[in-house]
């Protein structure tokens, strides 16, 4: 996933489930993504409304024939899942994000 852009299967991460608040970092590189708690969604796949501060960049992804925002790692470029203006306020964003490409530390 992290490399080659994929995306699992939903309901099959671990990280699907976790309710409580705390870090998710990613996989590859250890940095910090997100320090919320998750967002709960129709989709079935770890997601939060916030990244940190200059901890993700984003690019722009044709692969499925119309434009969606790909989420990548800022230190590593590793490929964590995308972005949709679909999500609850304040920031109507939600972050579907790849369990098996991030890592969760409860507080």
């Amino acid at each position: 996933m992290l490399r080659e852009q994929g995306t699992e299967r939903a309901g099959s991460s671990p990280l699907d489930g976790e309710k409580r608040i705390g870090t998710y970092l990613c996989a590859a590189a250890g940095c910090r993504s997100s320090r919320r708690g998750q967002v709960r969604q129709r989709h079935r796949l770890p997601s939060f409304w916030q990244p940190l501060p200059d901890a993700v960049g984003t690019s722009r992804d044709w692969s499925l024939l119309l434009p969606r925002t790909e989420v990548h790692c800022r230190r590593c470029g590793g490929h964590l899942g995308h972005v949709f203006d679909d999500g609850p306020p304040p920031s109507g964003r939600r972050y579907c994000m790849n369990g098996v490409a991030l890592v969760f530390v409860p507080d």
